[in-house]
């Protein structure tokens, strides 16, 4: 099978949690998606996954996880942790480097702070220790059309937000195309990861993270702001800084680098 790709479910208590797996690797990397988990799962793309995210196959064995199915109303960010502890022991995936991009970042968060004998290296991108206005804005904004069943809306407000000014009117498009193929039929998942995001604190115990960590942001970031980045590298011991110029909270497709940087801040010994 290319790139060894695969899509697996698990049953745990309470629900499903779908997750997929590529790669070769001797050391394990664990991906969680941000809050677009909310309106549809990784179930089926692990060959795209796989495909896009290649650089990282030849090192690492890589599971990305959605949120258990369903979710139960009100579900914090760090009951979503333990969620992912319990997957991972039933994979019997001891050591990872684990990587959170935006809402799957406050998850790792507290992966790494209740989980820390799991937890080898930690990489949070474009991703906040505790809520802003920005993201209570924004956050806002999503769950009030999300309740009208206006996707199109969310999906266009998505892309302005998410991408640099010289790719944004593009993706623009690309959402209004995307999300009359993809409308949810429900969006209470959606409203309950969001509303997880503006409850998310982890402030008080992000020095209890030792793990090395390195924190990802877009000096234009739109979402979760510039500032959250820096807070959570200054909290965080030793934590390293990287900044991109220029890029908001889509980085992690525009910076053509970001997976070259992730690879071997991972790597290292």
């Amino acid at each position: 099978m290319l790139l060894n790709a695969e899509n697996g479910r698990l049953e745990l208590e309470g629900g499903g949690m779908d997750y997929i797996r590529f790669g070769s690797g001797e050391r394990t990397m664990v991906i969680l998606p941000g809050v677009g988990d909310g309106f549809r799962t990784v179930k089926g793309t692990a060959l795209p996954f796989a495909l896009g995210y290649r650089k990282l196959a030849k090192d690492f064995t890589v599971y990305l996880f959605s949120r258990r199915e369903p979710l139960p109303e009100h579900c914090s960010t760090r009951e979503m942790a333990a969620d992912l502890g319990r997957a991972l022991d039933r994979l019997e995936l001891r050591r990872i480097c684990l990587m959170g991009v935006s809402q799957g970042g406050m998850i790792a968060q507290w992966a790494a702070i209740d989980q820390p004998r799991r937890v080898d290296r930690l990489v949070l991108t474009v991703t906040a220790a505790r809520p802003n206005d920005t993201m209570r804005e924004t956050l806002g904004s999503w769950m009030a059309l999300a309740r009208k069943g206006d996707y199109r809306a969310i999906m266009e407000d998505n892309a302005l937000r998410s991408y640099s000014a010289k790719t944004a009117a593009r993706q623009k498009g690309a959402a209004a195309l995307i999300s009359a193929l993809t409308k949810p039929k429900d969006f209470s998942r959606f409203l309950t990861q969001a509303e997880s995001c503006l409850s998310h604190d982890a402030w008080e115990e992000l020095p209890r993270i030792f793990c090395p960590t390195l924190v990802i942001g877009g000096t234009e970031d739109k979402i979760v702001t510039a500032e959250a980045s820096r807070e959570l590298a200054e909290r965080i011991v030793g934590a390293e800084l990287h900044l991109y110029e220029g890029l908001s909270h889509a980085l992690y497709e525009e910076a053509k680098d970001f997976l070259d940087r992730v690879r071997d801040f991972c790597l290292k010994s």
